[in-house]
């Protein structure tokens, strides 16, 4: 069962996924090898099931970042979804319902790499793009 002490590093890793057992122990009260033994009783449940890597699109010379909504061609889902894996610009993508499809995150280089991205999947149905003009900042994920 996962306590109020699991949450608690639960919430310190969500801050920093890399800080040490050392420092969360001092956040809650626990010897580092304890910190260590939950840390590895939560991932073995599945309540942690990884950690990622936040990546600064702009230094690896994606300058834009979009939402694509996607409303595929009937009777093209399977195909789609099979496709949707071959574009590395996508860097998340989620199934959705309502009218669309498909939610995607998109990092592109400029303008012009959008318009060539958006010709690319118009071939799987119909796109609906959403510029992003800045990400709120939030500790709760």
């Amino acid at each position: 069962m996962i306590d109020k002490t699991d949450r608690k590093i639960i919430e310190l890793l969500k801050v920093n996924s890399k800080a040490s057992f050392a420092e969360i122990s001092k956040k809650v009260a626990l010897s580092p090898s304890s910190v260590r033994e939950r840390i590895n009783k939560l991932e073995d449940l599945g309540a942690i099931k990884g950690y990622s890597l936040e990546i600064d699109q702009a230094l690896l010379g994606n300058n834009l970042e979009v939402f694509i909504l996607l409303k595929v061609f009937t009777g093209k889902l399977q195909y789609v979804i099979v496709e949707l894996n071959k574009y590395p610009e996508i860097l998340k993508a989620h199934r959705i319902t309502g009218p669309h499809n498909f939610h995607l995150r998109v990092a592109l280089r400029d303008q012009l790499h959008l318009q060539q991205f958006i010709d690319k999947l118009i071939t799987l149905g119909e796109p609906t793009t959403l510029l992003i003009l800045s990400e709120l900042e939030s500790t709760n994920q």
